[in-house]
């Protein structure tokens, strides 16, 4: 399985603000730079470093594979990041199925890559209708640091790290 394959990437580009979307009908996870209404997760790139977006969920991993783990929607990188994003539109309940399924896409990932070379790595649970920071269990953060080298946030805006 590869998470770095070109097929399932888009340009690469150095947009400073934009938006990953996600429209629910059971197509893959897309950027958007035009309608901040679609957005579910907000991304700040103040730097403008160059970056690549994957989606994940129904192209590296198609529907028809690792029916019993679950995927995470999309992936964003460049030279010394790498970030793992969830998009979820619900209200209650949505926040241990979304760390499940980034935990599940972290383990897929590591047994098909070495991703060392990746200074600053991050896991994103975003919901549309949720997208202010949540609090996160500091047992639960070190936790799943401790386990899969990730850092883990619940909120809708995405950081690029220096």
């Amino acid at each position: 399985m590869d998470f770095f394959n070109t097929a399932c990437q888009e340009p690469s580009f150095r947009h400073t603000l934009f938006g990953i979307c996600d429209d629910q009908d059971g197509g893959k996870a897309f950027t958007d730079t035009e309608d901040p209404s679609e957005w579910v997760a907000t991304v700040k790139n103040d730097d403008q470093k160059l970056l690549v977006f994957t989606a994940i969920d129904k192209c590296v991993i198609k529907d028809n594979e690792e029916n019993d783990r679950g995927r995470c929607d999309a992936m964003l990188t460049s030279d010394n990041i790498l970030y793992l994003i969830e998009l979820k539109d619900a209200t209650s309940h949505w926040q241990k199925g979304a760390v499940d399924q980034l935990a599940s896409t972290i383990e897929i990932l590591q047994e098909n890559h070495d991703i060392s070379g990746f200074k600053h790595k991050k896991a994103f649970a975003c919901n549309k209708r949720r997208p202010r920071f949540q609090e996160i269990d500091n047992e639960l953060n070190l936790r799943f640091y401790r386990k899969y080298g990730f850092r883990i946030d619940i909120q809708a805006e995405i950081i690029i790290a220096k």
